[in-house]
């Protein structure tokens, strides 16, 4: 069953952004679905299309066969919506932000405890707490908690991870697996490719066109090319030097290494080290490698 549908949604800002661009895919029940893209690719707009706060300009969007346009009040009382930005009361305390989104759905945070309840138990020593007072981490849980707090079936994090530590990502990645075992419908955006493992399926997006969907193993073995991590002491010279190697393809800067592919098989990796040595390069480390979802998506723009 599909719980979330877009057919050849088109968003324009004026006459000349095009913030989304002709998209169509679906999501279905129970799924964990990831949007990923960098800044400016469209996440945004598309979630707040999915969330009835953008009419699109063309095309057509349900969120549980309930039309986002016709039916957006049926709409609302199903979904919990995490902006990108924290959005909530900052002057009002945890407990009060919690017991105010409640009170706006007709329910209580006893009501549905067990839903938040591993969240909740990490607010409560805070909840007399301003909610502007917070912690990146702990903003984060409470926006999650009061999304929650009605119980939706589908819910919507738009780059819920953006500008926290690493420990509270995962954190926050593991909250989430928790739900979608309590059957909610997952969409969440990201621009970190790394985070496209957890989910089920993935949706790459750039300039608001969507060049492939399908699950994180699959794109990354469908990259065309045998891959190669390649480091040495001075790594700004490596990159001279190897895109200057003429069996080079491609080559980018990955962290502490480069990625590096090939126009034809290398038959004897020592020879790219001795190319690297040659020319005056040292402490030279080679080795193939399996690609990322960032090399994927990096391929597919190219």
């Amino acid at each position: 069953m599909q719980t979330v549908t877009l057919k050849n949604i088109i968003k324009r800002y004026g006459k000349e952004k095009m913030a989304v661009n002709d998209v169509s895919f679906s999501v279905d029940d129970g799924e964990l679905f990831g949007v990923i893209g960098p800044d400016g690719a469209g996440k945004t707009t598309l979630f707040r299309i999915l969330t009835t706060l953008l009419i699109p300009n063309s095309g057509t969007a349900t969120v549980c066969d309930f039309d986002t346009v016709k039916q957006y009040k049926e709409i609302r009382n199903i979904v919990g919506y995490m902006p990108g930005r924290f959005s909530l009361y900052q002057d009002l305390s945890v407990a009060e932000n919690l017991n105010f989104f409640a009170t706006v759905f007709n329910t209580s945070i006893e009501e549905n405890y067990e839903l938040v309840k591993d969240i909740y138990i990490q607010l409560e020593p805070f909840k007399k707490r301003r909610a502007g007072k917070l912690s990146g981490g702990m903003k984060q849980k409470l926006a999650l908690c009061c999304a929650l707090i009605h119980k939706p079936r589908v819910l919507f994090l738009d780059e819920p991870t953006t500008g926290v530590d690493a420990v509270s990502r995962k954190e926050f990645w593991e909250m989430l697996k928790r739900l979608k075992e309590q059957h909610i419908t997952i969409l969440v955006s990201t621009p970190y490719m790394d985070e496209a493992d957890l989910c089920d399926r993935v949706a790459l997006i750039q300039n608001g066109k969507i060049f492939s969907i399908d699950t994180p193993a699959n794109i990354t073995a469908a990259y065309p090319d045998d891959l190669y991590a390649i480091k040495a002491g001075n790594m700004y010279e490596l990159m001279k030097v190897m895109k200057a190697f003429p069996k080079t393809k491609s080559y980018l800067t990955f962290g502490d290494a480069g990625h590096i592919s090939f126009k034809e098989k290398i038959g004897n990796e020592e020879e790219v080290k001795e190319f690297a040595e040659k020319n005056g390069l040292r402490d030279v480390e080679f080795k193939k490698i399996s690609p990322t979802i960032e090399d994927a998506f990096i391929k597919f723009l190219s």
